[in-house]
Protein backbone atom coordinates (compact mmCIF):
# COMPACT_ATOMS: atom_id res chain seq x y z
CA UNK A 1 0.00 0.00 0.00
CA UNK A 2 1.30 3.45 -0.94
CA UNK A 3 1.72 5.91 1.82
CA UNK A 4 0.53 9.29 1.61
CA UNK A 5 1.45 12.31 3.65
CA UNK A 6 0.22 15.38 3.58
CA UNK A 7 3.33 18.83 3.03
CA UNK A 8 4.31 21.68 1.74
CA UNK A 9 6.60 21.37 -1.40
CA UNK A 10 8.06 24.18 -3.69
CA UNK A 11 9.14 24.07 -7.56
CA UNK A 12 11.62 27.21 -8.13
CA UNK A 13 13.61 28.23 -11.50
CA UNK A 14 16.06 30.86 -12.64
CA UNK A 15 14.28 34.07 -13.63
CA UNK A 16 15.36 34.44 -17.72
CA UNK A 17 18.14 32.04 -17.56
CA UNK A 18 18.15 31.64 -21.08
CA UNK A 19 19.69 35.71 -21.20
CA UNK A 20 22.74 34.77 -18.67
CA UNK A 21 25.74 34.99 -20.45
CA UNK A 22 27.41 32.72 -17.69
CA UNK A 23 24.76 30.24 -17.06
CA UNK A 24 26.91 27.70 -15.49
CA UNK A 25 27.95 30.93 -13.09
CA UNK A 26 24.48 31.61 -12.70
CA UNK A 27 23.53 27.99 -11.73
CA UNK A 28 26.38 27.94 -8.88
CA UNK A 29 25.50 31.07 -7.59
CA UNK A 30 21.55 29.53 -6.66
CA UNK A 31 23.23 26.40 -5.90
CA UNK A 32 25.22 27.93 -2.81
CA UNK A 33 21.92 30.02 -2.10
CA UNK A 34 19.82 26.92 -2.16
CA UNK A 35 22.83 25.58 0.52
CA UNK A 36 22.77 28.84 2.92
CA UNK A 37 18.91 28.29 3.14
CA UNK A 38 19.19 25.00 4.04
CA UNK A 39 21.11 25.93 6.82
CA UNK A 40 18.57 28.22 7.76
CA UNK A 41 15.53 26.95 7.32
CA UNK A 42 13.76 23.98 8.51
CA UNK A 43 13.03 21.53 5.89
CA UNK A 44 12.07 17.83 5.39
CA UNK A 45 13.64 17.46 1.70
CA UNK A 46 16.42 20.31 1.27
CA UNK A 47 15.72 22.59 -1.81
CA UNK A 48 17.75 21.07 -4.53
CA UNK A 49 18.63 21.34 -8.54
CA UNK A 50 16.72 19.10 -10.66
CA UNK A 51 16.71 19.79 -14.02
CA UNK A 52 17.89 22.47 -16.35
CA UNK A 53 17.20 26.01 -14.53
CA UNK A 54 14.65 24.51 -11.40
CA UNK A 55 15.13 23.57 -8.40
CA UNK A 56 12.49 21.34 -5.40
CA UNK A 57 12.13 20.85 -2.21
CA UNK A 58 9.59 19.90 0.86
CA UNK A 59 8.85 21.45 3.79
CA UNK A 60 6.75 20.76 7.04
CA UNK A 61 4.59 24.01 6.74
CA UNK A 62 3.76 26.75 4.85
CA UNK A 63 5.54 28.97 7.06
CA UNK A 64 8.85 27.41 6.60
CA UNK A 65 8.25 27.21 2.61
CA UNK A 66 7.62 31.11 2.69
CA UNK A 67 10.53 31.59 4.82
CA UNK A 68 12.84 29.80 2.82
CA UNK A 69 11.77 31.77 -0.90
CA UNK A 70 12.71 34.63 0.44
CA UNK A 71 15.65 33.56 2.06
CA UNK A 72 17.10 32.07 -1.58
CA UNK A 73 16.39 35.76 -3.03
CA UNK A 74 17.99 37.30 -0.34
CA UNK A 75 21.36 34.98 -0.44
CA UNK A 76 21.59 35.38 -4.32
CA UNK A 77 24.14 37.79 -5.93
CA UNK A 78 23.10 40.87 -7.60
CA UNK A 79 21.66 39.87 -11.08
CA UNK A 80 20.04 36.75 -10.54
CA UNK A 81 16.47 36.28 -8.99
CA UNK A 82 14.35 32.87 -8.65
CA UNK A 83 10.87 32.46 -8.75
CA UNK A 84 8.92 30.14 -6.72
CA UNK A 85 6.07 28.19 -6.82
CA UNK A 86 4.11 26.71 -3.21
CA UNK A 87 2.10 24.01 -3.18
CA UNK A 88 0.77 22.27 -0.36
CA UNK A 89 -1.42 18.44 -0.55
CA UNK A 90 -0.26 14.70 -0.38
CA UNK A 91 2.61 13.41 -1.81
CA UNK A 92 2.43 9.53 -3.09
CA UNK A 93 5.61 7.87 -3.75
CA UNK A 94 6.55 6.57 -6.75
CA UNK A 95 8.70 3.26 -7.52
CA UNK A 96 11.77 4.09 -8.93
CA UNK A 97 15.10 1.96 -9.70
CA UNK A 98 16.94 5.27 -9.32
CA UNK A 99 16.34 7.88 -6.33
CA UNK A 100 12.87 8.17 -5.02
CA UNK A 101 10.16 10.14 -6.87
CA UNK A 102 6.99 11.48 -5.64
CA UNK A 103 4.00 12.52 -7.18
CA UNK A 104 0.29 14.45 -6.13
CA UNK A 105 -1.41 17.15 -5.54
CA UNK A 106 1.67 19.39 -3.18
CA UNK A 107 3.62 18.93 -6.54
CA UNK A 108 0.61 19.66 -8.95
CA UNK A 109 -0.13 22.98 -7.02
CA UNK A 110 3.64 23.75 -6.71
CA UNK A 111 3.76 23.46 -10.39
CA UNK A 112 0.26 25.30 -10.91
CA UNK A 113 1.55 28.27 -8.38
CA UNK A 114 5.07 28.91 -10.65
CA UNK A 115 2.64 29.15 -13.53
CA UNK A 116 0.17 31.95 -12.05
CA UNK A 117 4.01 33.55 -11.16
CA UNK A 118 4.72 33.80 -15.33
CA UNK A 119 1.38 34.79 -15.78
CA UNK A 120 1.33 37.22 -13.34
CA UNK A 121 4.88 38.87 -14.16
CA UNK A 122 3.84 39.07 -18.15
CA UNK A 123 1.11 41.41 -16.84
CA UNK A 124 1.04 43.61 -14.09
CA UNK A 125 2.82 41.92 -11.70
CA UNK A 126 6.30 42.60 -12.70
CA UNK A 127 8.39 42.19 -9.66
CA UNK A 128 6.00 38.89 -7.93
CA UNK A 129 8.25 36.49 -7.81
CA UNK A 130 5.78 33.88 -5.68
CA UNK A 131 3.11 32.00 -5.55
CA UNK A 132 0.99 30.21 -3.59
CA UNK A 133 -1.98 26.99 -4.19
CA UNK A 134 -3.08 25.11 -1.14
CA UNK A 135 -4.96 21.84 -1.10
CA UNK A 136 -8.35 21.46 -2.83
CA UNK A 137 -9.94 20.88 0.83
CA UNK A 138 -8.58 24.05 2.50
CA UNK A 139 -8.06 27.50 0.60
CA UNK A 140 -9.37 30.35 3.07
CA UNK A 141 -5.74 31.16 4.02
CA UNK A 142 -4.63 31.13 0.37
CA UNK A 143 -5.75 34.58 -1.03
CA UNK A 144 -4.05 36.35 2.82
CA UNK A 145 -0.69 34.80 1.91
CA UNK A 146 -0.57 35.68 -2.05
CA UNK A 147 -1.79 38.93 -1.31
CA UNK A 148 1.57 39.00 1.33
CA UNK A 149 3.86 37.96 -1.10
CA UNK A 150 2.64 40.41 -3.95
CA UNK A 151 3.80 43.16 -1.81
CA UNK A 152 6.30 41.03 -0.12
CA UNK A 153 7.96 40.64 -3.24
CA UNK A 154 7.34 44.16 -4.70
CA UNK A 155 9.62 45.44 -2.02
CA UNK A 156 12.63 42.83 -2.24
CA UNK A 157 12.78 43.36 -5.61
CA UNK A 158 13.02 46.90 -5.27
CA UNK A 159 15.86 46.37 -2.52
CA UNK A 160 19.49 47.49 -3.74
CA UNK A 161 22.77 45.16 -2.57
CA UNK A 162 22.85 46.79 0.79
CA UNK A 163 19.62 46.56 1.62
CA UNK A 164 19.42 43.17 0.94
CA UNK A 165 22.41 42.49 3.06
CA UNK A 166 20.82 44.73 5.66
CA UNK A 167 17.92 42.76 5.72
CA UNK A 168 19.22 39.22 5.65
CA UNK A 169 21.88 40.23 8.43
CA UNK A 170 18.56 41.44 10.36
CA UNK A 171 16.58 38.02 10.14
CA UNK A 172 19.90 35.97 10.77
CA UNK A 173 19.93 37.68 14.05
CA UNK A 174 22.59 40.37 13.86
CA UNK A 175 22.17 43.50 15.66
CA UNK A 176 22.08 46.42 13.71
CA UNK A 177 26.00 47.61 15.31
CA UNK A 178 26.88 44.48 14.08
CA UNK A 179 25.34 45.21 10.20
CA UNK A 180 26.94 48.67 10.75
CA UNK A 181 30.00 47.83 10.92
CA UNK A 182 29.94 45.30 8.21
CA UNK A 183 28.86 47.95 6.02
CA UNK A 184 31.28 50.30 7.06
CA UNK A 185 28.20 52.67 7.62
CA UNK A 186 26.50 53.95 11.35
CA UNK A 187 23.53 52.16 13.08
CA UNK A 188 21.55 55.04 12.76
CA UNK A 189 22.00 54.87 8.74
CA UNK A 190 21.54 50.71 9.04
CA UNK A 191 17.86 51.81 10.75
CA UNK A 192 17.26 54.80 8.55
CA UNK A 193 17.60 52.33 5.50
CA UNK A 194 15.25 49.71 6.74
CA UNK A 195 12.73 52.32 7.34
CA UNK A 196 13.32 53.84 3.92
CA UNK A 197 13.11 50.48 1.86
CA UNK A 198 10.30 49.01 3.43
CA UNK A 199 12.34 46.16 5.61
CA UNK A 200 10.73 46.70 8.75
CA UNK A 201 7.57 46.19 6.78
CA UNK A 202 8.74 42.90 5.52
CA UNK A 203 9.95 41.26 8.89
CA UNK A 204 6.56 42.74 10.65
CA UNK A 205 4.08 41.35 7.79
CA UNK A 206 6.74 38.21 7.55
CA UNK A 207 6.08 37.18 11.37
CA UNK A 208 2.68 37.87 10.83
CA UNK A 209 1.97 35.43 7.83
CA UNK A 210 3.91 33.15 9.27
CA UNK A 211 1.97 32.92 12.35
CA UNK A 212 -1.24 32.37 10.58
CA UNK A 213 0.22 30.03 8.45
CA UNK A 214 1.24 27.86 11.32
CA UNK A 215 -2.15 27.75 12.99
CA UNK A 216 -4.03 27.11 9.72
CA UNK A 217 -1.48 23.83 9.94
CA UNK A 218 -2.50 22.70 12.72
CA UNK A 219 -6.22 23.20 11.94
CA UNK A 220 -5.55 21.33 8.57
CA UNK A 221 -3.18 18.69 10.29
CA UNK A 222 0.09 19.45 8.37
CA UNK A 223 3.06 18.55 10.09
CA UNK A 224 4.08 21.88 12.64
CA UNK A 225 7.24 23.29 12.51
CA UNK A 226 8.58 22.61 15.70
CA UNK A 227 10.91 24.20 17.66
CA UNK A 228 14.27 23.77 18.06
Amino acid sequence: MKSVVSVVTVIGDIVESRKKADRSSAQRDVEAALQRTNGSVRTMHPLASTVGDEFQGTFASVSDAVRATLMVRLFLPAGIDCRFGIGRGETTPLPSVSAQIEDGPAWWSARSAIIEVKNREARSNRNLRTWFVPSARDGSEAEVINAFLLCRDELVSRLDGRGRRILLGTIEGKTQTEIARQEGITQSAVSQSMARNGAYAILTSSELVERMALDVDRSTGVPERRPE
